[in-house]
């Protein structure tokens, strides 16, 4: 019997190689300075790399908004999640396997990049992360501080 854990595996591949073609669109557009994001919001380019990100904490003022542009590197899919520690506790169960539309949620195929938003309301400690099986433990992770 195939278990959950492979299944999930499975799908998520599935869907990053149907979605491969499409998702590098635009790939460039992160290169240059902060812009198409209007005068408040901030644009914070995250590589992934050997299921690494370039930067593990971030610095964001109370009521920011920030783009998130996420670069993957990588031969594999990875995802970015953005919240607090529920949050990280749902997706760590694998529930979802593709993540669009959903502030601070968005799934990257192998060698594409992808962008999300979101919007920091109150001071505090969030973490960002990539919960395809073994990416958090393997350290796929970082802390953003809301000041």
């Amino acid at each position: 019997m195939i278990s959950r854990r492979a299944t999930h595996v499975a799908s998520v591949l599935a869907v990053a190689l149907l979605l491969a073609g499409c998702a590098g669109a635009g790939a460039g557009e992160a290169d240059g300075p902060a812009t198409g994001g209007g005068p408040d919001v901030r644009t914070v380019v995250l590589d992934m790399r050997w299921s690494r990100f370039s930067q593990t904490e971030l610095k964001v003022r109370a009521g920011e908004t920030i783009r998130f542009v996420v670069r993957n590197h990588d031969p594999i899919p990875h995802e970015l999640i953005v919240g607090d520690q529920a949050v990280h506790d749902y997706h760590e169960q694998g529930t979802e396997l593709h993540h669009r539309g959903r502030p601070g949620e968005v799934s990257v195929a192998a060698g594409a990049t992808a962008e999300t938003r979101y919007t920091f309301i109150q001071p505090g400690t969030l973490l960002f992360g990539c919960h395809l099986p073994g990416h958090w433990a393997y350290g796929m992770q970082g802390v953003i501080r809301v000041v």
